[in-house]
């Protein structure tokens, strides 16, 4: 739907909105479990339950048991979940133990957990992973929709083992009741929520209904959300932030057959979102490079001057509005049973389709197109107490279709003399084995864990063969070739187009070593040691050219083309089988139960091979910044440590301590790695008793001075956010709460370290959310 067109709409959906939100529907989650107002927990996977009953989901889906994780989880659920959560899932997640994000405005928003985010983290839904196009770039969305969420679980440290090497830092899983679990106590349960924020004018609204129809449970929910340029602090020189607007709408219907060993279901889910780009410049859309003999003998050059067919494919100017406009189809089908097959205590089923597209558009120009088509299905299998052992096997297969990449001139005609039409697709077959088991010895419970993986990425010829060339030219061709020269021509293109693009292969392996030692009363200490492989993605690979987003020509470790007879050999490294080879400790000290309690995690990471952005040069020639990018690897350092500790008071009063901070190293480099977040310590005062909660938060962002090249330092900033929130108990299992979250109160300019358009996309400045929620 076009901006025009969402505006006409906007105000019909949100009036059937409000009155949808008075009508007493049902809990957003199936009995979504949640510690105190704070919503922040360590516990439990949920497990199958009985036909008549009522799911919990105590966090734990990440877990392979019903244990605790040697690695720190942090659960975010209930009142604070829908209270904190914002349109992205970089918002929502900001301010817990060790997460950060990199925002690009207000479309797009992905967590950092431990100084690292996409590609080396994960993201899940209930346990499948969620495919997109975030991990190729920042401006990319994470495809969820916080709304319709019952919980978040993240996992800092390595996931690896169980959901492969792009979780080689953390994971976070998204739990939703698309799929329902169990069937509705009463019969029918439902949930809707309005809200409205001040300083995006965010209208927004949300429903979900679940009914019983025998042993089959039917479930369907939608939500809209409408959030104009947001309010910044004057001091940034303008009281509105250009292109931070954005539009997203979601829908779900899925259905299960729920027994008393367990269920089995499917869902399908469509996403649209509309979001604008701030900071956004297409001046350096001429950037291109140069190689012998110009500039100098044996180098090459970032030219950003347009001549011959080197010109900018977007003609326009900057102060069109560029956007992204997303649209993405999923069908799930996801089980989970108990005690169905004779020695093994649980089974769970995981498969998905996902068709993602996302078209990026600059004023009237469709300059860009990025589709991501990926099957992908998992099965586990968790057997019974062998001599002591329990234990879960794990087969993963995915296949999938990547394109987009390296392209801002898809509006322009050809103007090679020869090539081939269509966009480059990148196949992608990765096929996984894990297995985890884990005892108890005395008051220690021990887990080992291993995954191998075998990944395969083809790159096919994109289309047809062209000839663009004119007929005056062609005597060369024939005297050379012949009178079929024609064919004689596309047959060499073809083939060398092959011989430089074999398949890529990458097998990782992955295995770790966990312990917790339960002391007494609640306290334990917890151990992981951890030995990962991540392989390269796509753009680490196979960039080769302009991001407009990052204002920066970026070229893959394959160095495709001419690139890599120039560039330094020091640098150069062309190697179809580099991987990240990560060796990582985490130490966890826990105390749950009681008055206190309090979860600390102190990290140390070595990598081998870190994939990085090495700056070789920048070009200021447009008026604008681009910088030349060769993705390189070095061996890298990663530290910190992060928590909180929490402190009841009173029945109705809690005072929680939290913060976390990352250091990094680059052992054989002498830049610094870019993006990662500084330090942060603050603390939380909650209040609930009887119809009444509310929390006042206050945590400090320091600066970060450690930068690379292309970096420059970020000022440290304070952030105020409060809430108060009041339930009306409406009888028969119904409630309405109303309630009121503000954020940034004291309105201070505050500008993240991590993202990409930190000095273009500053926070939003003050803004207090209403909301109105019911269900039953």
């Amino acid at each position: 739907m076009s901006v025009a067109n969402s505006r006409q709409a906007k105000a019909c959906l949100f009036s059937f909105a409000s009155t949808l939100a008075v009508l007493p529907l049902d809990a957003w989650a199936q009995d979504t479990a949640t510690d105190g107002k704070d919503g922040v927990q360590v516990s439990r996977e949920s497990r199958a339950q009985p036909s008549s009953e009522t799911i919990v989901i105590t966090g734990q889906s990440l877990s392979s048991s019903d244990k605790a994780t040697p690695l720190p989880v942090t659960v975010l659920s209930g009142d604070a979940l829908v209270h904190r959560r914002r349109g992205t899932l970089g918002e929502t997640l900001e301010g817990l133990p060790g997460v950060h994000m990199d925002n690009f405005g207000a479309g797009a928003a992905r967590p950092v957990i431990r100084g690292q985010t996409l590609p080396r983290i994960e993201i899940l839904s209930d346990g499948a992973n969620v495919f997109d196009a975030a991990s190729v770039s920042p401006d990319h969305a994470v495809v969820t929709d916080p709304l319709l969420l019952d919980a978040i679980e993240v996992q800092r440290g390595p996931a690896a083992i169980r959901y492969g090497g792009n979780a080689v830092n953390g994971a976070v899983n998204l739990i939703d009741g698309k799929v329902p679990k169990a069937l509705p106590k009463g019969g029918v349960t439902g949930a809707a929520e309005v809200r409205y924020g001040t300083a995006d004018q965010e209208m927004t609204t949300a429903g979900r209904v679940t009914a019983a129809l025998g042993p089959i449970a039917l479930h369907a929910e939608a939500s809209y959300s409408d959030r104009e340029n947001y309010g910044v602090p004057a001091s940034f020189g303008t009281d509105r932030l250009k292109d931070s607007f954005a539009e997203s709408s979601s829908y779900a219907f899925g259905a299960s057959w729920v027994t008393d060993k367990g269920y089995i279901g499917a869902a399908y889910t469509r996403q649209d979102a509309e979001y604008g780009l701030p900071g956004h410049s297409h001046a350096n859309g001429v950037c291109h490079l140069h190689g012998y003999p110009f500039p100098a003998p044996g180098r090459i050059d970032l030219h950003c001057i347009g001549h011959g067919n080197y010109q900018n494919p977007l003609d326009n100017p900057d102060s069109d509005t560029a956007l992204i406009d997303l649209r993405s189809e999923r069908v799930d089908l996801r089980g989970d049973f108990v005690d169905l097959l004779p020695g093994f205590s649980d089974i769970r089923i995981r498969g998905s389709y996902t068709d993602y597209q996302h078209d990026e558009v600059d004023g009237p120009i469709l300059y860009s197109r990025y589709t991501n088509k990926v099957w992908d299905g998992r099965i586990e299998l968790t057997h019974k107490s062998v001599f002591g052992f329990t234990g879960t096997l794990g087969v993963q297969y995915t296949d999938g279709t990547f394109s987009g990449l390296n392209l801002i001139d898809l509006h322009v005609p050809p103007t090679a003399s020869f090539g081939f039409a269509g966009t480059q697709k990148y196949l992608t077959e990765n096929i996984g084995i894990f297995l985890s088991e884990r005892r108890s010895i005395g008051p220690i419970d021990i887990e080992i864990a291993a995954r191998k993986d075998w990944r395969t990425i083809k790159t096919p010829i994109p289309g047809a063969f062209y000839i663009n060339l004119e007929e005056e030219y062609w005597g060369y061709y024939i005297d050379n070739y012949g009178a079929d020269w024609r064919q004689v021509v596309e047959q060499m293109r073809r083939d060398s187009f092959i011989a430089g693009n074999p398949d890529r292969k990458h097998n990782p392996f992955s295995i770790s070593f966990g312990a917790i030692w339960n002391v007494t009363s609640g306290y334990s200490l917890a151990l992981s040691l951890a030995q990962t492989e991540r392989a390269p993605n796509v753009r680490e690979l196979f960039a080769d050219g302009s991001s407009l987003a990052t204002n920066s020509y970026e070229v893959g470790l394959l160095a495709t083309g001419f690139v890599q007879n120039y560039l330094p050999d020091d640098l150069f490294n062309y190697d179809d089988d580099v991987m990240e080879r990560a060796r990582a400790i985490n130490l966890t000290f826990r105390k749950a139960g009681g008055p206190l309690e309090f979860e600390i995690g102190a990290f140390y990471q070595a990598v081998d091979n870190y994939i990085f952005a090495h700056l070789l040069e920048t070009e200021f020639t447009t008026g604008q910044r681009h910088d030349f990018l060769l993705y390189t690897t070095a061996d890298a350092e990663f530290y910190g440590a992060d928590g909180q500790v929490s402190f009841q008071l009173d029945p109705a009063s809690k005072v929680t301590v939290f913060g976390d901070y990352v250091a990094t190293n680059l052992t054989d480099d002498d830049d610094n790695l870019p993006r990662i977040p500084p330090g942060r310590l603050g603390a939380r005062y909650a209040y609930a008793a009887g119809a009444l909660s509310a929390d006042l938060e206050y945590y400090r962002t320091f600066g970060q001075n450690k930068v690379a090249r292309y970096e420059t330092p970020t000022d440290g900033y304070n952030m105020v956010n409060a809430t108060i929130g009041y339930t009306i108990d409406m009888g028969r299992g119904a409630d309405v709460e109303i309630y009121a979250r503000g954020t940034n109160l004291t309105n201070e300019l505050a500008f993240v370290h991590t993202s990409f358009v930190k000095d273009q996309s500053p926070l939003r400045g003050r803004s207090i959310v209403f909301g109105v929620r019911t269900q039953f």
